[in-house]
């Protein structure tokens, strides 16, 4: 799974770069990621987050018990209900564009928000194809299947790097960006077609239509709502970022989306793997109320503690050396260096709630694994109310009172989100504990782990200094190896059993290779 992240991840970053190339901080930079977002909420929503929560516990649980005939049904059912509400919702966002801006974007006018509607109403059929692309993946995910699910969004960053090259040299910005959202509605078709004869293979004949008469079905419908509620509270605390965005100087959203698509990458690979590949595997767990207690804690606390390894350090990264990170993915074009400055402040200030939001990313998926979906939406509803108060405050007045620069209100933003993160952590942790017993990753492995990380940014960052700011790729190349590096070998030294494991893990596969 994390090997599939991963090479979606890259082909993602590959885009990123293309746009920062083609439209840098730009008022169509800005019109393109609000735009963007706004249907991307549909796929969030029904996608991967509330229906992998609610339909994969259900269906993994019918395959381990045998039941296949069962499973089937319900797989054919949830897919029929999912397309006649994602096409009902398609249409009335493209009918109620206008609105939809005027609640995420407040702070847009002119040409920008004009360009935006645009956008919007060429995306939300997209998103609704992505939608089911994620229907594939629960069906994957459950009969094992990772790679190919996590993987599927390569040709849909293809499709949209491919319409960038072809046209970026031909068009300006405006016209480029409604193209290129055409090339991301091609793209959605294609990651959705690569999966299904897989799907129809492992699944088998399924008849596509919404059996409410199974019990299963309706369980999965029961456990949508809350989940869907609970994604929708993390969803908004998203949106919260944009809306107040808007209101910052020009350029400011389309800074922040950048910076969001590099702080999620190790969330993607470290925390979503981990979270997704052990949500099937705990929902399949049966036998008494103490085994399955047992059997929970076991693997969430191999869970925390794998996590805790790569996000601790990716962390570190984000605070230290930002710059470089920024600079080698997006220092290109109309992407000056100015713009990777701003992009290394908000990613200092993401770095604060990285390990939290993490790590409660596993603790959702061992509460749906128990078919609890009401636990995590309270605790999401704690944070986004904190989200919004302090994202307010650190975005809007902080900068003015402190008469500084009004784009350093971005970095306040990523910051307040974080510290809202380790609030609803820690009410997960604390309310699972009383089910399944005490849980998480000791302190003095996480000691570890963060001075690990802070001596092995501290020798890159000399490193990095080396070379001049304008060689971006040139001074990555050499930094951020060293880092990795020397973050490992100081975990071997002071004997971190997970850096022990996954050179183990490099040796075997080293030795397979022919």
């Amino acid at each position: 799974m994390a090997a599939g992240i991963f090479l979606s991840r890259l082909t993602g970053l590959v885009r990123e770069r293309a746009l920062a190339h083609y439209f840098g901080s730009s008022l169509a930079a800005d019109a393109f990621r609000a735009a963007f977002r706004i249907p991307n909420l549909l796929q969030n929503l029904f996608g991967e987050g509330a229906l992998s929560a609610s339909f994969i516990p259900v269906y993994a649980r019918l395959l381990a018990r045998g039941e296949r005939d069962e499973a089937r049904r319900v797989a054919g059912a949830v897919a029929a209900l999912l397309a006649l509400i994602v096409s009902v919702l398609v249409l009335a966002g493209v009918l109620g564009t206008p609105l939809i801006i005027d609640l995420i974007a407040p702070g847009f006018s002119g040409a920008r928000r004009v360009l935006t509607i645009e956008l919007v109403r060429i995306f939300f059929p997209g998103a609704g194809i992505l939608v089911m692309s994620a229907w594939c993946l629960g069906v994957l995910n459950s009969h094992g299947r990772f790679l190919l699910s996590y993987t599927a969004p390569v040709v849909w960053n293809a499709a949209i790097i491919g319409t960038l090259v072809m046209f970026g040299g031909r068009q300006d910005a405006a016209r480029l960006a409604l193209t290129v959202a055409w090339g991301s509605v091609i793209g959605s078709a294609l990651q959705f077609a690569v999966q299904l004869p897989s799907v129809m293979r492992l699944a088998g004949r399924m008849r596509f239509r919404p059996a409410l008469a199974s019990s299963a079905v309706r369980t999965v419908a029961r456990n949508f709502g809350p989940v869907f509620v609970s994604r929708g509270v993390v969803q908004l605390s998203a949106y919260v970022d944009q809306f107040i965005a808007s209101w910052l100087p020009a350029g400011s959203v389309a800074l922040i989306g950048y910076a969001q698509n590099l702080a999620v990458l190790p969330v993607s690979l470290f925390g979503a793997s981990v979270s997704a590949a052990e949500l099937p595997a705990m929902a399949g767990v049966v036998g008494h109320a103490d085994e399955i207690a047992a059997a929970l804690r076991l693997r969430l606390d191999d869970g925390l503690r794998r996590i805790a390894f790569f996000i601790a350090p990716s962390a570190v990264a984000f605070l230290v050396l930002g710059d470089v990170i920024a600079g080698a993915i997006y220092r290109t074009g109309r992407f000056t260096h100015a713009d990777t400055l701003w992009v290394w402040a908000i990613l200092a200030g993401s770095a604060v709630g990285l390990l939290a939001s993490t790590l409660g990313r596993l603790y959702s998926s061992a509460y749906y694994a128990l078919h609890d979906t009401r636990t995590p939406l309270r605790f999401a509803v704690v944070r986004v109310v904190l989200t919004i108060g302090l994202g307010y405050l650190s975005a809007l007045p902080l900068p003015h009172w402190l008469g500084i620069d009004h784009r350093w209100g971005m970095a306040g933003l990523t910051a307040s989100a974080g510290i809202a993160g380790w609030v609803e952590f820690m009410l997960l942790r604390g309310a699972l504990t009383p089910r399944i017993g005490r849980t998480g990753v000791p302190a003095s492995l996480v000691a570890r782990l963060w001075a690990v990380a802070a001596l092995a940014a501290a020798v890159a960052w000399a490193v990095g200094r080396m070379t001049s700011p304008t060689h971006a790729i040139v001074r990555a190349s050499l930094a951020l190896p060293v880092y990795g590096l020397v973050y490992i070998g100081a975990a071997m030294v002071l004997r971190v059993p997970e850096a022990a494991a996954l050179l183990a893990r490099l040796q075997r596969r080293l030795r397979r290779t022919p």
